[in-house]
């Protein structure tokens, strides 16, 4: 009897660890589930996209204002110096369309998203340079593959002309963090 309880309990005990582990605070998944309740399903992909795209500009902020701190390479600097400039301006373009249509954007990193920035955070020196432009060029490399199927899938027009538009600066973006990447060794 013993045993059959155990595993009657075993699978409703790691439901209740797995779903307390998700923030009801995650700025991300707050955002989601706004617009969730407020939008058609066939919106869904655009909304996600613009909350995605939303956090992830916020994260390559934020890192650019930390690189130009801590990096040591001058190159890592001047590759910082440009993400912080096109990325706060996309940014505000983005915050300025969402809050057009209504869609609900995170106002801070995700969770997972400040994680990833504290590991980040924690380096000094070279291994700092290292560890931030191979986050640039794996985040650039995502952003790409995004922000073009959002240009040819979007439900939206304006989404879909603002994703578009970002496709080839994003594209630079790569190169560029490859290229620096490709310095630091």
């Amino acid at each position: 009897m013993k045993k059959i309880m155990i595993y009657l309990l075993l699978p409703a005990y790691a439901l209740t660890l797995t779903s307390c582990m998700c923030s009801k605070t995650d700025s991300k998944r707050v955002a989601m589930e706004e617009n969730k309740t407020k939008f058609a399903k066939n919106m869904c992909m655009d909304t996600k996209f613009a909350v995605n795209a939303a956090e992830g500009g916020m994260m390559e902020v934020k890192l650019a204002e930390l690189a130009q701190a801590n990096a040591s390479s001058a190159s890592v600097k001047q590759f910082a110096k440009t993400m912080l400039e096109d990325h706060t301006k996309s940014n505000a373009e983005l915050k300025s369309l969402a809050a057009e249509k209504k869609i609900s954007l995170p106002g801070k990193l995700s969770d997972k998203s400040q994680k990833a920035y504290d590991w980040i955070a924690k380096k000094q020196g070279a291994d700092f340079d290292k560890a931030y432009m191979k986050c640039m060029v794996r985040d650039h490399k995502m952003d790409v593959c995004e922000f073009e199927k959002e240009a040819k899938k979007a439900k939206d027009a304006d989404l879909q002309k603002w994703a578009s538009g970002k496709v080839p600066v994003l594209k630079a973006h790569l190169e560029a963090a490859k290229l620096t990447c490709k310095e630091l060794k």
